[in-house]
């Protein structure tokens, strides 16, 4: 019976020990809690005493928002100490009885029942020895012992007994303690930390807090209004901007701006990967003053990509993209193949490059600037009273000239000849005549006047002047020099006496591309010899076009842009046949034209030069030639008397010989006669047979 009972007893103590545990854990958590509201109250206090010392960008210093939290400070830092004393009190009345229930209590009862446990098995083992003793041979000392192990064994399991069932019958009352005591000290602080607020928490502050409140609420309606404005202005941008969600919009409807000096906006640009492969990369690019600027996604500034000051810019064919133009340095040496999302952004990137490499954005007004050079290239293709007008103030002086004569790009302004100003835009250029702006064919299938060779057009030239197997035409030539250029345009014209022809017609090709859109440019090596001049393909070094030096009577620059250059080509034959044409043909360098024109006089006085050395070598060949005929008529002649004076010599010599000859038949015939006398009969017929 006391064993069951026993039992009962130690699982109530177990189910209190279970139930004490799950809710230590749980005042724990809220002491917890309560720990860490009061630090984070503390933190708050903290950050909004800080406010005044950030520096946002967006947030100007507004006075009253800092004055309105370094109050809300105050009143959250006082409410912090509130938190930190409910946490003391927390620990002191809720947490320290429950823990020293748990702790103490409980752990003694777990003590009690294991020593009850030890002395309880002491006990049965000695009453087990007690009852194994022999009744036949009794040993005293045996027994003595034995009974000295009962005895003790059963006093300690009694007196083990007694404290165990005592700790297990005040446990029924420590139960009731350990959960009426931490409950009461947990109410007592909440009423404290109420009370404390209570206190703090005024009619003054009440209302500060009511201020507060009304002022948040008209922030919220102004919110509110300018979100519904932001929201219509949203529907009306995407009804206005769906057009332009197409990566092509129609140019109709939005044409391209050519009067621009700065542009922004994603371009792709071509890196080289290798020999013939490359790759395109998408960044943003934009135009700063005279600089095109590159600037990647997460960067926080762009970088250079190159000066576009006098820099030149064209359209280029790519084999897998559109849209794709080229910008080249003003020294040539760096080049860059970009290409735009649209054609719209196309046409306007290269007239910006264009203007800005003009300087125009240098000007008080730059875009007023552009558009009025834009619209006087549009009006350029009008006929103006006299070409004297239009070029009074540009136009440079005439240098006096052989049939081939150089005009020099910087001769001095406002020299014009009695001559030249009487003349009319009719007298240069023939009125509707045709612009070829690209190189199609060769040229000397449209002019009969060039010579070329059969084979001449497919040929690979060796820019450097170096022959494989055949020999070059031009390997001979002393004057080898390369220069890129761009080709712009040709068309014919009717006079080749004054460079203002060439002058002419760079204004009228420079404005026929400015009308019709016409940005590509066809790039060639143009190679100047003592013989010709070539335009080269860059690529498979095929010559493209042949010009005899002696047919370029004419060559010019530009006044103002010496990267224009032309030249005029007089041919025999054209739209009219049995009469001399003559064609200007327009290209752009890189800032070489004056160079190119130097060099092409230099062939030119080199090949002056080696003609007039070539007639004078014909003509003292020639005078040699004659020298060598007289002297071989004179040889000749001596060459006969010498003979006549032989033969007579000879036939002096026979009629010597035979003279004597006939006197010594006589002398012989003689004596053989006076022998013949002697002999008689026989002697004669001997003399006869020798």
């Amino acid at each position: 019976q006391t064993r069951s009972l026993l039992g009962v007893f130690e699982e109530d103590a177990a189910a209190i020990s279970n139930y004490i545990n799950q809710l230590f854990q749980a005042m724990h958590r809220i002491y917890d809690a309560q720990n860490e509201l009061s630090a984070a109250t503390h933190l708050t206090s903290k950050l909004l005493k800080e406010y005044e010392k950030q520096r946002f960008p967006l947030g100007g210093d507004d006075e009253v928002m800092t004055s309105t939290l370094q109050q809300f400070a105050k009143v959250i830092d006082e409410l912090s100490s509130c938190h930190a004393v409910l946490s003391t009190q927390l620990a002191d009345a809720m947490m320290f009885p429950i823990t020293q229930f748990k702790e103490r209590d409980l752990k003694e009862i777990l003590t009690l029942k294991e020593v009850f446990q030890i002395a309880s098995n002491d006990h049965d083992a000695a009453i087990t020895r007690y009852s194994r003793l022999s009744k036949r041979r009794e040993n005293e000392k045996i027994k003595a012992e034995v009974t000295e192990d009962v005895y003790t064994s059963r006093k300690k399991q009694h007196q083990t007994m007694m404290h165990y069932f005592c700790a297990l019958n005040t446990l029924q009352y420590k139960k009731k303690i350990s959960l009426l005591e931490p409950l009461l000290g947990y109410m007592q602080a909440q009423i404290s930390f109420f009370k404390m607020g209570s206190e703090n928490l005024t009619e003054q502050l009440e209302e500060f807090l009511t201020n507060i409140g009304t002022s948040v609420q008209n922030v919220r309606r102004e919110m509110d209004c300018e979100v519904e404005n932001m929201q219509q202005t949203i529907e009306d941008l995407e009804v206005a901007s769906d057009p332009l969600y197409l990566p092509d919009p129609d140019p109709t409807k939005f044409p391209a701006h050519r009067n621009l000096t700065r542009k922004a906006g994603y371009l792709n640009a071509r890196n080289k990967t290798g020999l013939v492969s490359s790759s395109w990369e998408r960044q943003f690019y934009f135009t700063q003053g005279g600089n095109l600027m590159s600037q990647a996604r997460g960067d926080v500034a762009g970088g250079l990509v190159m000066d576009i000051d006098n820099c030149s810019v064209m359209a280029v064919d790519c084999e897998d993209r559109r849209y794709c133009f080229q910008i080249t340095s003003f020294d040539g040496k760096k080049s860059s193949i970009l290409q735009a999302e649209s054609k719209k952004d196309y046409e306007e990137w290269i007239c910006t490059i264009n203007n800005i490499s003009k300087q125009i954005y240098l000007s008080e007004n730059p875009e007023e600037m552009a558009a009025r050079v834009n619209q006087s290239a549009l009006e350029a293709v009008t006929p103006s009273p006299s070409f004297q007008q239009r070029h009074e103030s540009l136009r440079p002086a005439v240098q006096s000239r052989p049939p081939a004569a150089r005009t020099s790009s910087t001769g001095s302004l406002g020299s014009d000849s009695a001559a030249l100003s009487a003349l009319s835009l009719d007298s240069l250029v023939a009125p509707d005549t045709p612009i070829q702006f690209d190189i199609i064919s060769p040229v000397s299938e449209d002019l009969p006047g060039q010579a070329k060779s059969s084979g001449q057009s497919g040929r690979r030239t060796n820019p450097f002047g170096e022959s494989g197997g055949s020999k070059s035409e031009t390997e001979d030539s002393i004057l080898h020099q390369l220069f890129i250029v761009r080709f712009l345009g040709s068309m014919e014209v009717k006079s080749d006496e004054s460079p203002d022809v060439v002058y002419e017609t760079m204004r009228q090709i420079l404005a026929a591309r400015a009308i019709h859109n016409v940005f590509r440019m066809t790039e060639s090596h143009l190679l100047v010899t003592c013989d010709c001049l070539k335009l080269i393909d860059p690529q498979t070094q095929v010559t493209r076009l042949r010009f005899p030096l002696p047919n370029v009577v004419l060559y010019a620059t530009h006044q103002e842009n010496k990267r224009l250059f032309g030249f005029v080509l007089r041919t025999s034959g054209g739209r009219v046949e049995s009469r001399q044409t003559s064609i200007c043909y327009i290209f752009e360098s890189n800032n070489e034209g004056e160079k190119i024109c130097d060099s092409v006089g230099l062939a030119k006085q080199i090949a002056f030069h080696a003609e007039l050395d070539r007639k004078a070598s014909e003509k003292q060949k020639e005078i040699d030639r004659v020298k060598e005929k007289q002297q071989k008529e004179l040889n000749k002649q001596k060459q006969i008397e010498k003979d006549l004076e032989e033969q007579s010599r000879l036939i002096a010599a026979s009629s010597r010989s035979n003279q004597s000859s006939a006197e010594g038949q006589f002398v012989v015939l003689s004596s053989s006669q006076s022998e013949d006398s002697d002999l008689g009969e026989d002697g004669k017929k001997k003399r006869e047979s020798e």
